[in-house]
Order: C-alpha cells, then sequence, then structure tokens
C-alpha cells in the first residue's frame, strides 16, 4: 500500500506502505486505507514523532558506544532514518497547523 497525504496547506507527502504504518502508528493512527489526522490533534503528533526520533537516534548512539567499548564498529545504517522518513509529514503537519488544515489520506 502507498499512502498520499494530503492538505490544503502543503503538497502531498507520499510514503511507502511500512513507512506510512510506522509513523501512523507513532502518532496514535491505526494503519488504514483512509484517514484524517485533525488540525488540533497535529501538535500532539509533532511531538510524539519528534520524541520518536530523539528516542531512535539515542539508541542508535548507544549501540555505537557499545560497539565501540567492545572494540569493533557498528556497520552503517543501510535503511532510511526515522528522521529522514517523518520529517516530510511533520513540516506538512507545522504548515497545516498554520492555516487550520487537516491532512487526509485514502480520499
Amino acid at each position: 500500500m502507498i499512502y498520499k497525504f494530503k492538505s490544503k496547506a502543503a503538497g502531498d507527502v507520499i510514503m511507502t506502505g511500512p513507512s506510512g504504518d510506522d509513523v501512523l502508528r507513532l502518532i496514535g493512527k491505526p494503519a488504514a486505507v483512509q484517514g484524517i489526522i485533525e488540525a488540533a490533534s497535529m501538535p500532539a503528533a509533532i511531538a510524539a514523532l519528534e520524541q520518536a526520533v530523539a528516542a531512535d537516534e539515542a539508541a542508535r548512539a548507544q549501540a555505537e558506544r557499545d560497539a565501540a567499548a567492545e572494540g569493533h564498529k557498528l556497520a552503517p545504517r543501510e535503511a532510511v532514518t526515522l528522521r529522514q522518513r517523518a520529517w516530510p509529514l511533520v513540516e506538512m503537519m507545522k504548515r497545516s497547523i498554520g492555516e487550520n488544515a487537516d491532512i487526509v489520506w485514502g480520499v
């Protein structure tokens, strides 16, 4: 499945199914074919994503420290980070808050 997030305040944001599922789960929304993020709930959603990004980056930094303590280097990340996946939607939410516009997908 592909998610296409739409808002009157910004251009569309497109995510693959697994990435979209993860981001929606982090903001407390179910992975669904259709949905809405209301403008009033966006500040909390942004905070949740920022907290998840910080936790993800802290876990990676700790893993790198642990690997260094054991005398080896941690393999580089091959995937796109959570920060990179979430950033477009966070930016869309920030613009949508300013215009009091909801974000929808699947409609």
